[in-house]
């Protein structure tokens, strides 16, 4: 008898074989895989050059310039001819581009500048991926003075094409640049002569050890000891004839500033470095005196100069010159500090036809206090200062508070813009006055003089220069020197990093300031002029 259909399905279920499944094994961490790095493999490598650097990269602006530029006179001095044998040298114009690249990212080594130039992209841009030797890059920077002032004058014409340049006002400060030699390098004339004689003394052991056959050195090396040792004597000789200008220099200061010509003392190292007052700390350095000429439109640099002057007095001139000769233009007005100015500055600016603008105390002169303290520190009482005194204009003749007369005396010429003239009352008329003891006291023992006093006039030049000044109009104009006059020293200092020279001597230092200037000027320029036009031309296309 068969079974429902309900019981059927349900014997089904019920005789199914259930298969038990395997359990799953756990997950093994594998390790982590890399792109490998294999730095002993050789590659090959294609480069993009002119891809290296953007259209707006400072490289290409400077290369730019170099190019519209006469680089003759630093051809001359090359022999490397077509068809003739011999090795071709860097062309000036890369040298340059580089010199001026490095000093306006701060780099003033020659031997940094050869590391950049293995990887950095707008060196290897400029030099076509050449790498560079630090002794051509050095010697290059040094060699061409000549040539480099021209180059500078060059700038400024192009500059000038451009409508950079107006020159209808000069502005000049000036700032001090720390040497290579130390201040610890700087020593009296006993220790120069010691050192001079010790150095011949070590020239005189290396000839003996030359002619008697020395074996213990190789003849390359015995050869690089007398060359330095022959240097040294010629650099401690220079360093006495130095010593002689610096003695001349300082007889030449008001007697007041002068020194004892004993405590001069000159670098043995570097002998035309001068002894410069830090204006931050107080203190001194070996240096040099860097003044700057600047063009107030735009701010640039038509006139750098290098001097050995520890103060600023008496460096227009010469400014005003550099710039003349560098531009062929003499400026119609200068705006200058305190620092600069004298009656003998003003003298001659009268007599070149430039307007002086400038602030500051004439030299030679002295304002009320400092009158007054001079007085009292001679016992003289405030009621008998010179300024209780009364000039007769019309008698040429001082009177005294007591109502006495001081007569004219004599004139002097001996400083240039003012004549001075002298007043005195004879010592008899002194010592019957009963106020001789509050007008002019004399010590113990000393014999009563008749007072006298000095009026100082000045010339038509100096007078009219000083009227100028207090009106409004010549106040104004000063008061635009500083943000013209001064940003350069500070970017020279801060961006290009021109605080310590590089290089050794006046000449060498010339010629690094004059990079260090035409790197400002190229850098103001593709800011005002060349990335405009880059953008415009890019925008038109």
């Amino acid at each position: 008898m068969s079974q429902p259909e309900e019981s059927q399905a349900e014997q089904f279920w019920e005789d199914e074989v259930v298969v038990a499944l395997p359990a799953a094994e756990p997950e093994v961490a594998s390790a982590l895989r890399f792109k490998a790095i294999d730095r002993q493999q050789m590659t090959w490598a294609a480069i993009d050059v002119d891809g290296l650097i953007g259209a707006d990269h400072l490289a290409r602006a400077i290369w730019d310039l170099v190019e519209r530029l006469d680089w003759s006179a630093f051809c001359a001095c090359i022999k490397a001819r077509e068809g003739q044998a011999g090795c071709s040298p860097y062309d000036p114009r890369l040298l340059a581009s580089l010199w001026i690249l490095a000093y306006s990212e701060g780099v003033s080594s020659a031997r940094e500048m050869e590391r950049l130039l293995q990887y950095h992209p707008a060196y290897r841009w400029l030099s076509g991926m050449a790498e560079i030797n630090h002794h051509t890059l050095s010697d290059f920077r040094v060699q061409h003075q000549a040539a480099l002032s021209e180059l500078f004058a060059q700038v400024l014409a192009v500059l000038n094409q451009e409508g950079m340049i107006r020159l209808e006002r000069m502005m000049q400060d000036g700032t001090k640049i720390q040497a290579v030699a130390s201040a610890d390098s700087m020593h009296r004339e006993e220790t120069l002569q010691r050192h001079l004689e010790a150095a011949r003394e070590r020239v005189r052991q290396l000839e003996q050890a030359e002619q008697s056959g020395d074996t213990q050195s190789s003849a390359g090396q015995r050869a690089a000891q007398q060359r330095a040792a022959q240097e040294k004597v010629q650099r401690m000789e220079r360093s006495l004839q130095e010593l002689q200008k610096v003695r001349l220099e300082e007889s030449s200061r008001e007697k007041k500033h002068r020194k004892d010509p004993a405590q001069s003392r000159v670098s043995e190292s570097e002998p035309e470095v001068r002894k410069m007052k830090q204006a931050r700390t107080g203190g001194y350095m070996a240096g040099y005196n860097l003044q700057l000429m600047t063009e107030p439109t735009t701010g640039l640099i038509v006139g750098v100069e290098l001097v050995q002057a520890q103060a600023d007095q008496g460096q227009l001139e010469s400014g005003l010159q550099q710039v003349q000769q560098l531009t062929g233009v003499l400026p119609p007005q200068a705006v200058v500090d305190g620092g600069y100015l004298s009656r003998a500055t003003v003298m001659e600016m009268d007599k070149c036809g430039v307007d002086l603008i400038a602030v500051g105390q004439l030299d030679g002169s002295m304002n009320q206090a400092q009158h007054e303290q001079r007085w009292k520190e001679k016992g003289v009482s405030e009621a008998f200062y010179p300024s209780a005194f009364i000039y007769d204009v019309d008698h040429d003749l001082y009177l005294c508070p007591a109502d006495q007369p001081l007569q004219h005396q004599a004139s002097k010429h001996d400083r240039p813009g003012v004549e001075r003239h002298r007043y005195g009352a004879s010592a008899k008329q002194c010592r019957q006055c009963p106020h001789q003891p509050q007008c002019c006291p004399v010590k113990e023992g000393k014999k009563v003089k008749g007072r006298t006093l000095i009026r100082t006039q000045n010339e038509p030049a100096v007078t009219a220069f000083a009227e100028k000044m207090q009106t409004p109009e010549a106040q104004a104009i000063y008061r635009q020197r500083k943000q013209t006059a001064e940003f350069p020293n500070l970017w020279i200092k801060e961006k290009i990093g021109l605080r310590r020279f590089r290089v050794r001597g006046l000449a060498k230092a010339s010629c690094e300031a004059l990079w260090a200037c035409l790197t400002f000027d190229l850098q103001q320029w593709c800011r005002l002029r060349w990335k405009p036009d880059l953008a415009a031309k890019l925008a038109v296309a």
